[in-house]
């Protein structure tokens, strides 16, 4: 494998998909690795855009078969991973291959990328912010809320693991500070 990648990390509700996107809109030569994942659609997703949604016997060939270049079951029941063939074909288009990925993907991308990446962990104020993001994606029950919040406080912890640390508590400073990270990472 050989190319770049910008992989942007956080717990849910901190906005790494927000600033994925923009930053995909600003920059030509960045484009994103679609994920595969088990856990069902949403209203909202398209498969192939989104997320690859796959049965898990075949998250499991896959896993089986080597063809994943990190994955994990993040939540019960619901896996997630990289396909390599989604990173190959970013690579082949000669551009900066994008992870949008939970924080324990993030670290083991960066694991495997090394200085072909920048790891990027998007932070927040404190937890009270993300509980108050993810009740108004209205996409949560209860009990799925606090399952989410309590993995949140624990990945945390890991942001100094990461290449650099982006604070989002506004939006419009956050993504002017994540182009500047870009910016580096295209200049190296």
């Amino acid at each position: 494998m050989s190319g770049k990648a910008l992989i942007v990390s956080a717990p849910s509700g901190a906005g790494k998909t927000t600033v994925v996107h923009h930053l995909l809109g600003k920059f030509h030569e960045l484009a994103f690795s679609v994920s595969a994942t088990t856990r069902p659609k949403r209203k909202h997703e398209l498969d192939g855009r989104d997320y690859h949604f796959i049965s898990e016997a075949d998250f499991k060939k896959h896993v089986e078969n080597d063809e994943l270049l990190e994955w994990e079951e993040v939540y019960d029941g619901a896996c997630y991973g990289t396909l390599n063939e989604e990173v190959a074909r970013v690579w082949k288009e000669g551009k900066v291959v994008v992870f949008d990925v939970d924080v324990v993907g993030g670290l083991t991308l960066k694991e495997k990328l090394g200085d072909k990446s920048m790891a990027i962990f998007i932070a927040v104020k404190d937890v009270d912010v993300l509980r108050t993001r993810l009740a108004k994606r209205d996409t949560e029950d209860d009990a799925s809320l606090d399952e989410r919040v309590n993995k949140a406080l624990h990945e945390m912890e890991s942001q100094d693991q990461f290449d650099r640390v982006l604070v989002n508590n506004d939006l419009e400073t956050a993504l002017y500070d994540a182009e500047r990270m870009v910016i580096e990472l295209l200049r190296a």
